[in-house]
């Protein structure tokens, strides 16, 4: 049914002589741009226009599609670079230049391109909502067909290998025709059969995290921090680097440069993983903070639909939203524009019912047709005022997610990345991954690292009386305890994004480099006893040593090697 504008504010149109549904898509005006019906008043309807309005006036018709705000899934998405609305950016620069002109659409995945189709079922086979059809070689290794979720299941009648198109069909089930392409409401989840408890975890390749704040596959995770802290560099080496089959990466109201960065250095980007280009295992949505703020909003919920759908297919899915807080700036903006009664710092009082329905998309799941578990994890940025993390966005994230990774600007400052704050961040999942660890990495694990937070802990209160009375004041084994303490931070928690090596650390490593600190510490406080003064303990030359194992390819020599000069140095301290 046809309406007409009745009021323009901004990205908000009101029309009327609409009967429309919540979250209908509509056309807007005689140039057709897209909106979404976000609220209904009497005959009067609200619409969240995802283009600019300039121009647009009452009078003017609103076209009402009937259908909610949807994506398109099938083989094709990965490698792809969409806008929040996944209009593909390449295609429509080809059409429209540098600047996308009003109005212009067009499809999520190529409609004409030909895919290899191989079908797993035979005719007369009986099939479920969700059951694998067939299967298609992609770039990244093979994409399964699945029956839609939302359509019924049957008898497979009609089903042949060959090229398809992802709209010809492929398979008949009771006379229903399925096609390799979906399509799914962005605000509706995906359904499971069974949710499964997060024990497996995410290696990040980042020793502060995988070490002392880990996070679960299906886990959910914020980080936190003023600007120039390393929150975008952060997200990028976990795109780059986590053990996720699939990275969504979604850049929503950052800046263009940033974003310019991510797509340039993605298709460039060897996957450690498998040799290949790291885009061609990723999906990139880019609508940065000069695009429409409307279609920032529907930026967050098309990554997330697109990450359900390979989680569905028993993929790891790692999500980076990057940031939550341009997101909930969107929402300010266009609930100003209903009128609405703000809250805190004139955020909407549904912010937080909005940031957990998003967070709690995550998870570890039992898919429907599928017998591989999938998961989706979300790492989401947070970008404080002036890093205030007592604002209403961070402290309603804190809420609904299980770890906390605080980036601290003191760190940035002085040049120590990744700057997590070790005192103030945390994991609700390292209870159960420290089973997993210390099964298939080293049975130690947990003791170690629980001896690192002890170590870090001691050294946080002993900082409190340096600055009252000077490291001199201190006795012997605590001016001691504060010198191993240093030696983790330099050399476990501190990694070099930028360098060939070190920018991904493996856990067996990990764990080699804690174990050797903390050795080095075993020994050191040894010595002390024996009478050893401290200067000549903290000099020897192994002790800077270990740097060397975090920039070494092949680190297990050096680690014994360092070991052995270790125990030999510390001992001829002693003696002498």
């Amino acid at each position: 049914m046809s309406g007409e504008i009745y009021k323009v504010t901004g990205p908000v149109v009101v029309a009327t002589g609409m009967s429309p549904q919540m979250n209908d898509v509509v056309r807007v005006g005689d140039e057709g741009l897209m909106g979404e019906v976000i609220q209904i008043e009497g005959e009067k309807s609200y619409i969240q226009v995802y283009e600019d309005t300039t121009g647009v006036k009452p009078g003017e018709p609103v076209e009402n599609t009937e259908q909610p705000l949807s994506v398109e899934l099938g083989p094709g998405l990965l490698g792809s670079i969409y806008d929040g609305l996944q209009r593909p950016l390449e295609i429509l620069q080809e059409k429209t230049g540098d600047f996308i002109e009003r109005g212009e659409d067009a499809p999520g995945i190529d409609p004409e391109e030909e895919y290899d189709f191989s079908p797993v079922v035979e005719e007369g086979d009986e099939v479920e909502p969700g059951d694998v059809l067939g299967e298609v070689e992609v770039s990244y290794g093979t994409h399964k067909v699945m029956l839609p979720p939302h359509r019924e299941g049957g008898e497979v009648e009609n089903i042949e290998e060959g090229e398809y198109t992802v709209e010809e069909t492929v398979v008949e089930v009771d006379g229903q025709e399925v096609s390799m392409r979906q399509e799914w409401p962005i605000r509706k989840d995906r359904p499971v059969e069974d949710d499964l408890k997060p024990e497996i975890p995410l290696i990040t390749g980042q020793r502060v995290l995988d070490g002392l704040f880990p996070i679960a596959k299906g886990g959910t995770a914020a980080i936190p921090g003023p600007f120039g802290s390393g929150k975008t560099v952060t997200q990028q080496s976990l795109a780059k680097f986590s053990d996720a089959d699939i990275i969504v990466y979604i850049g929503c109201g950052e800046r263009g440069n940033e974003m310019t960065e991510v797509l340039e250095e993605f298709p460039e980007l060897e996957d450690p993983q498998t040799g290949d280009k790291i885009i061609n295992r990723t999906v990139l949505i880019a609508n940065t903070s000069n695009m429409p703020v409307a279609a920032r909003e529907a930026s967050i919920y098309t990554g997330i639909t697109i990450a359900e759908y390979f989680r569905d297919m028993g993929l790891d899915v790692a999500l980076m939203a990057d940031s939550t807080s341009r997101w909930a700036e969107a929402m300010r903006e266009i609930s100003a524009r209903l009128e609405e009664m703000p809250g805190e710092r004139g955020y909407p009082a549904y912010l937080a019912s909005k940031l957990a329905e998003f967070y709690e998309r995550a998870g570890r799941a039992e898919p429907l047709g599928v017998e591989e578990p999938g998961s989706v994890s979300i790492i989401g940025a947070v970008s404080p005022p002036g890093g205030d993390f007592s604002e209403p966005v961070t402290q309603n994230t804190l809420r609904v997610v299980k770890n906390f990774w605080a980036l601290d600007s003191d760190l940035a400052e002085k040049r120590h990345f990744p700057a997590i704050n070790w005192n103030d961040s945390y994991s609700g999942y390292e209870t159960l991954l420290h089973q997993y660890y210390g099964e298939d990495v080293d049975p130690e694990w947990p003791e170690r690292v629980q001896e690192m937070k002890d170590l870090l802990q001691k050294d946080s209160e002993l900082q409190e009386t340096v600055q009252l009375v000077g490291k001199d004041a201190l006795p012997d084994r605590e001016r001691l305890t504060l010198e191993i303490a240093t030696m983790i931070k330099q050399f476990f928690l501190q990694q070099n994004a930028f360098h060939d090596v070190d920018q991904y650390c493996s856990p067996e490593k990990t764990f080699e480099i804690l174990d050797l600190v903390l050795d080095w510490g075993d020994e050191a406080y040894d010595a002390l006893e024996d009478g050893a003064l401290v200067s000549d303990i903290v000099s020897v030359s192994s002790r800077n040593r270990i740097s060397e194992v975090a920039i070494s390819d092949d680190w297990e020599p050096v680690v014994e090697e360092i070991r052995e000069q270790m125990k030999q140095e510390l001992q001829e301290v002693v003696e002498e």
